[in-house]
């Protein structure tokens, strides 16, 4: 029998609900199936994320070592096979078979006991990811994907709700995120984003010594993809060097800013969703820290 963590469970219920728990229910039997039709045995204990189960396995048929991957499809993950299949393996993790009625894949075995968190030195643990970073937003996005377009007006339309459910300060950050990102709505860009690379999202590999993971593709503008690398062991008086050096790889200072702040918004318009009391004082300050540098 499969083991399903209790704490993967809890937060499919937490942001899934029914559907949640009725994923969490069927993983024993999914993961079961897929061990069989693609001839795999598992080689040890169960890892998992906020939205998916990870089995290491390797193919009985010639030993290769692999990880099964179980999550729901939906807007964010339905994504993720197209974008690694275009990607190829260029930095990120290769996809070796996909389920397209489960969303299930198979993919490349990393390191998964090395993360990029595990560096102790953040300046060039920011280094590997603004390379990853470059290599994976050359690529064109692919039909198919989310847009950022879309995204973009969904949130500038759901702006005037926001601010009129949190406080002035609060309302003042929403406002100023809002009109940055209306300045580079018009062009959002086509290239293929990874949405989530961040340092726990990078693991050590064997054909290349960092590869990707754990993708939520779109098709937009490569300054949407700094916000996640810059929150790890957030420091304000480091933060605008970090900028700096990821806005260098995506080409476009001005416009990574906007899009940053973009990103901000998006986080911010999820607390208010959430029913949280106010924004998150760290991605306050970014919005702070980005508005000065804007002038």
């Amino acid at each position: 029998m499969i083991h399903v963590p209790e704490e993967l469970a809890a937060s499919q219920a937490k942001y899934n609900g029914e559907a949640g728990r009725a994923f969490i229910a069927a993983l024993p039997e999914r993961a079961e199936e897929f061990l069989d039709w693609w001839g795999l045995r598992v080689t040890g204990p169960s890892m998992y994320g906020v939205a998916s189960l990870v089995l290491p396995v390797e193919r009985v048929a010639d030993g290769t070592r692999a990880a099964l991957k179980m999550q729901i499809v939906d807007d964010e993950t339905e994504g993720e096979p197209v974008g690694l299949r275009t990607w190829g393996g260029d930095g990120v993790v290769r996809l070796l078979d996909h389920d397209a009625g489960t969303g299930t894949m198979l993919l490349e075995r990393l390191d998964e006991a090395r993360p990029l968190t595990s560096h102790a030195d953040t300046r060039e643990a920011l280094g590997v990811v603004a390379g990853l970073l470059g290599r994976l937003t050359a690529v064109p996005a692919p039909e198919g994907l989310r847009r950022l377009g879309d995204i973009a007006a969904g949130m500038l339309a759901d702006v005037p709700d926001a601010v009129a459910r949190v406080g002035a300060d609060d309302a003042a950050v929403l406002r100023d995120c809002a009109a940055a990102v209306r300045e580079v709505a018009g062009e959002p860009g086509d290239r293929l984003l990874h949405w989530d690379l961040h340092l726990g999202n990078v693991l050590a590999a064997g054909r290349e010594p960092w590869l990707a993971i754990d993708p939520k593709p779109l098709a937009g503008d490569p300054g949407f993809d700094l916000l996640p690398a810059l929150m790890d062991r957030f420091d304000p008086d480091d933060f605008l060097w970090r900028f700096d050096l990821l806005a260098e790889v995506v080409g476009d200072r001005g416009r990574a800013v906007a899009w940053t702040l973009g990103r901000v918004l998006q986080n911010g318009l999820w607390d208010v969703e959430d029913g949280e009391p106010g924004l998150d004082a760290e991605q306050v300050e970014v919005a702070r820290i980005l508005r000065a540098a804007r002038g």
